[in-house]
């Protein structure tokens, strides 16, 4: 495998028009790189100013097999390579002077790159995050369900969302997020694309959240789940993401999709109950 196998490009529209099909041919395990590049070509239908991403495809005489995405702030996002495949790419992304300050993709290939990476720029990887891949199979919602009712989150909630999200951020440790809606720039977060559902009490009083992507691809991802500590373990986190994976469907979803932390057995249980079956699992490297 050599590194000019890579064909490279900043051109969002070309890349998908070469690459797309390729994305959607998988697209509950291609659902970050949907999700990401989607977000990027809006962004430049936007004019919207800033370092332009740079996209890559992996040809041979039967297609595309692999793509990659780097974005403006060094996010590289990997879908499945061999090893001798991840060290053409990071042979070809170091000789052109890229520096991805981390990089996600399933468990294989991201281990396979960062080793590479660290081969041929001596950057030291250092794992930052591990995700269990779900792919809804036939839904459930919970029973019992809790008392109350799901309804999709209206502009009048959008305070409401935001202080949810950024609890959420800080749960779980993910400061690029809280860094941005602590800015006002909602809009630049990973959250400002998403629909919100609630689950409200019967008296209205909203006691969780879910969020979902659009549908990409055919592929919707539920993402956040966040219910506020003092009200957990009442019933509420199932019944919301049943809601919000149920809207999912009825917007033409063939592939719902979530990701969980392996190390709680708690949410893995939830979305087994509901339906969501183990994929695959996921994870992320820094480089110093």
């Amino acid at each position: 495998m050599r590194p000019d196998d890579w064909h490279l490009t900043d051109d969002v529209d070309d890349f998908l028009a070469r690459a797309g099909d390729f994305l959607r041919s998988r697209p509950a395990l291609h659902n970050t790189p949907l999700t990401d590049i989607e977000k990027l070509r809006l962004r430049a239908v936007a004019g919207q100013d800033g370092e332009a991403p740079v996209f890559g495809r992996l040809e041979s005489g039967s297609g595309v097999r692999a793509v990659f995405h780097l974005t403006p702030y060094g996010r590289l996002g990997l879908t499945s390579l061999s090893a001798e495949q991840t060290d053409a790419l990071a042979a070809r992304l170091a000789g052109l002077g890229h520096s991805p300050a981390h990089v996600i993709a399933d468990r294989d290939t991201a281990a396979a790159f960062a080793e590479s990476w660290q081969r041929h720029t001596g950057a030291v990887p250092v794992p930052f995050w591990r995700t269990r891949l779900y792919r809804l199979g036939t839904l459930t919602p919970p029973q019992p369900s809790p008392e109350g009712q799901g309804r999709a989150a209206g502009r009048e909630d959008h305070e409401h969302v935001v202080r949810w999200c950024r609890a959420f951020c800080v749960d779980v440790g993910e400061q690029r997020s809280i860094d941005l809606i602590d800015a006002g720039s909602w809009g630049d977060s990973r959250f400002g694309d998403r629909h919100f559902t609630l689950w409200e009490t019967p008296d209205g009083r909203p006691v969780s959240m879910a969020a979902a992507t659009s549908v990409i691809g055919g592929m919707v991802r539920v993402d956040p789940v966040y219910t506020p500590a003092r009200l957990r373990g009442l019933g509420y986190a199932g019944a919301v993401t049943a809601e919000a994976s149920r809207t999912a469907l009825a917007a033409g979803a063939s592939e719902v999709v979530l990701f969980t932390d392996p190390d709680n057995p708690t949410s893995n249980a939830l979305y087994q109950r509901l339906g969501y079956v183990h994929l695959a699992d996921f994870a992320g490297y820094r480089f110093t």
